[in-house]
């Protein structure tokens, strides 16, 4: 069994598919596998620049990861084999014809996603999906749209900004140094430090 485990490990390692929590913790069968080389998210967040800063910070990876998500929630991949869940419809198998085949949840991560986009504007929408929904990687973005070399990193930066003020996710909390003290008693009552008899 130990042998079986740790060529599980190499092989998954060899792929680039790391188990998401604790490196020597045990496989187990229904362990959450996560790719890591498959978002250039992921692959962006780990690379430092010169100065030794990830290129991209948390708030940006996390907006693009929220974007990603609510796009799989959504139902939006490409269908790449038959539909074989979806009701025969007039001699043809159905389901992305009609939106009563959806879900609330996948109706509401699309409400949800096509809000995201539109706060981040139609200049930076199209570059969100491609690079954190379909997963291209900056080299084809820079190649089909004709941009010179390296300037998508930076679009991508604003891009995944504007995304991340929309969601609310910031690197660094800040607020008041000291929040007044609140309490539910009357603006008269007076605590006692008297214990109470039954």
């Amino acid at each position: 069994m130990r042998k079986q485990r740790k060529a599980l490990r190499e092989f998954l390692r060899q792929h680039g598919v790391a188990k998401a929590g604790k490196e020597n913790a045990p496989l187990a069968p229904d362990a959450l596998l996560v790719n890591e080389s498959e978002s250039p998210l992921a692959w962006l967040a780990r690379r430092k620049d010169t100065g030794g800063k990830p290129m991209i910070d948390a708030a940006q990876f996390a907006a693009g990861e929220r974007l990603r998500a609510d796009f799989t929630r959504a139902a939006m991949t490409p269908r790449i084999g038959a539909n074989f869940a979806a009701p025969v419809v007039h001699g043809r198998r159905g389901g992305g014809e009609s939106a009563m085949h959806y879900s609330d949840l996948v109706l509401a991560a699309k409400e949800r996603m096509n809000l995201a986009l539109d706060a981040a504007g139609p200049e930076f929408s199209g570059l969100l999906l491609d690079v954190c929904c379909f997963l291209k990687g900056l080299e084809i973005v820079e190649r089909e749209r004709g941009w010179p070399r390296r300037t998508s990193k930076v679009v991508l930066g604003l891009a995944l900004d504007r995304l991340a003020r929309h969601y609310g996710i910031g690197v660094k909390i800040t607020g008041r140094t000291r929040a007044p003290l609140r309490s539910w008693q009357a603006d008269d009552a007076r605590p006692t430090m008297a214990a109470h008899r039954d």
